[in-house]
């Protein structure tokens, strides 16, 4: 019963950057095309996650396998077999040596990108494990949980460090923020919650007055801004600090499933979300109007990732489509 079926959803200046439109809110850059379309995983496609160095592209999906592919030659280097049951998420750890997965088993599992090889596995949350990110420093590790709680893990004993009692409803996304200081998790309770990682103490609780179930949330690149997907077609950009928000990005359909969003920053300031209605959108951060809508699956688009420093983006679908597509700009 992994994540990605579940009804309903069950299943990173001072300011904001400035934006990269013509005022009207055009894109100048030039528009992504469909440049690959990578094979092989037999269900749904949970996660999508470039590395840090770029080398490298991580699929996971709910036929129990991670994928790991070339960004250059787009060929298979890697597949990591060992969970029980399907996989919701993935995270790099920041050398892009180690994968973190979280599964619908119960555990999380680190593995060693290179070879294969699983390292550890993490266990202690009962119940599905939506969610998992490695901190910047990349000695801990974040996952939240159907549990409704949030742990964080020591990388190398394989030690739960503490349990943050987070949430009342599960838990769908977690990240930290780019010095590791900080822990954001949403919730389908509609909650956004702000940690201190080393204390476990909650700092900042995000609230939308109409408090729509929370399906993922980011720190912006900066780590000024949290960026909050919910079930109700809406990216909200907030400044936590004073808990208000600032944009809205609409246009995209997601009402059910847990979508996640990035930012992209090699060329112009976007953002990028999956949609249920098969397509990728990019707004233009700063207007919040669309500049591309990409399309080409024929699933829901339940994964994004954006390239660290090329203008490359790769999306992840469900059942009826289960490839993942690589985007490039026209050069």
């Amino acid at each position: 019963m992994s994540s990605v079926y579940k009804p309903n959803g069950l299943h990173s200046s001072d300011g904001v950057a400035a934006g990269s439109g013509d005022g009207d809110g055009t894109s100048i850059a030039p528009p992504y095309i469909l440049r690959e379309t990578l094979r092989g995983h037999k269900r749904a496609i949970s996660s999508v996650k470039f590395s840090p160095d770029g080398a490298l592209i991580v699929s996971a999906s709910a036929d129990k396998t991670l994928r790991v592919w070339s960004s250059t030659y787009f060929s298979l280097h890697e597949e990591l077999v060992g969970h029980d049951e399907g996989i919701s998420d993935v995270s790099f750890s920041s050398d892009s040596r180690y994968v973190c997965s979280a599964s619908d088993d119960r555990t999380v599992r680190i593995w060693d990108v290179e070879t294969g090889v699983q390292i550890k596995t993490l266990t202690g949350h009962t119940n599905y494990i939506f969610c998992c990110c490695y901190n910047p420093q990349s000695n801990m590790i974040a996952s939240g949980s159907f549990d409704e709680t949030v742990r964080v893990w020591d990388v190398k004993s394989g030690k739960c460090l503490r349990v943050l009692p987070a949430h009342s409803e599960p838990v769908t996304s977690v990240d930290f923020n780019r010095d590791g200081s900080l822990i954001v998790s949403g919730s389908f309770d509609g909650l956004c919650r702000i940690w201190d990682s080393a204390t476990g103490h909650c700092i900042k609780t995000i609230i939308d007055d109409d408090s729509p179930p929370v399906s993922f949330v980011k720190f912006s690149p900066n780590g000024k801004f949290v960026l909050a997907a919910t079930l109700d077609s809406t990216l909200r950009l907030w400044n936590f600090s004073t808990g208000k928000f600032l944009k809205t990005y609409t246009g995209h359909e997601n009402s059910k499933y847990c979508i996640p969003a990035s930012f992209s920053v090699t060329n112009g300031k976007y953002i990028v979300s999956g949609s249920e209605d098969n397509s990728i959108y990019l707004w233009d951060l700063q207007t919040r109007k669309i500049v591309q809508k990409l399309e080409g699956h024929t699933d829901t688009v339940i994964a994004v990732s954006c390239h660290p420093s090329k203008n490359m983006i790769a999306s992840g679908t469900l059942t009826n489509d289960r490839t993942v597509k690589v985007w490039v700009q026209e050069t």
